[in-house]
């Protein structure tokens, strides 16, 4: 069982850090680049670039956080109850967020860029549309901020099952 906490935890370590690499790396210096080299449209070839990537963080996080919530009803049964439903149930959000994010949001938006017809940047700020656009990718920032609270939160819930001690019987313990 120690194996698959540990192919758990990696799972979700790997997945919390691409998010978070993402999140304060990869989206902020793609705008800053591209506006940095002037390049015309800029901030809507960002906006693309970080589309793209953002899909595979959230479809990376529905994956995995499927493939978790799975593997937590393997070898569950010495374990603390009420861990395990924590545990699951941050999966599920974690799992449900990225859905959301993917095939609601990242949806709505691309509806609204349509919608616009033209860049963004080209848009008043007090524009009904452009708007909808702020409001839309702020819920989609919340989201993925709720996915990563729910993964950090379901690692130190497997790494503290992953760190059990066994007693022998001339009363040694043994940490694994």
């Amino acid at each position: 069982m120690k194996f698959l906490s540990n192919i758990r935890l990696l799972l979700t370590g790997l997945w919390l850090g691409s998010a978070v690499f993402f999140s304060f790396a990869v989206a902020p210096s793609a705008f800053m680049v591209l506006r940095n080299l002037e390049i015309a449209r800029s901030a809507e070839i960002a906006g693309e670039i970080v589309s793209r990537n953002l899909m595979i963080i959230n479809l990376s996080g529905l994956i995995i956080g499927l493939i978790l919530l799975a593997s937590s009803f393997i070898g569950a049964v010495n374990t603390n109850r009420f861990a395990l439903w924590t545990e699951r149930i941050l999966l599920l959000l974690l799992t449900l967020a990225c859905a959301i994010g993917q095939f609601v949001i990242a949806l709505w938006l691309r509806i609204v860029k349509t919608e616009m017809g033209k860049p963004i940047d080209e848009f008043a700020a007090d524009d009904p549309l452009r708007l909808k656009f702020n409001n839309l990718h702020e819920y989609s920032v919340w989201i993925l901020i709720a996915a990563m609270i729910a993964a950090l939160l379901a690692f130190f819930l497997i790494a503290g099952k992953s760190d059990k001690k066994i007693v022998v019987e001339d009363k040694n313990e043994f940490k694994f």
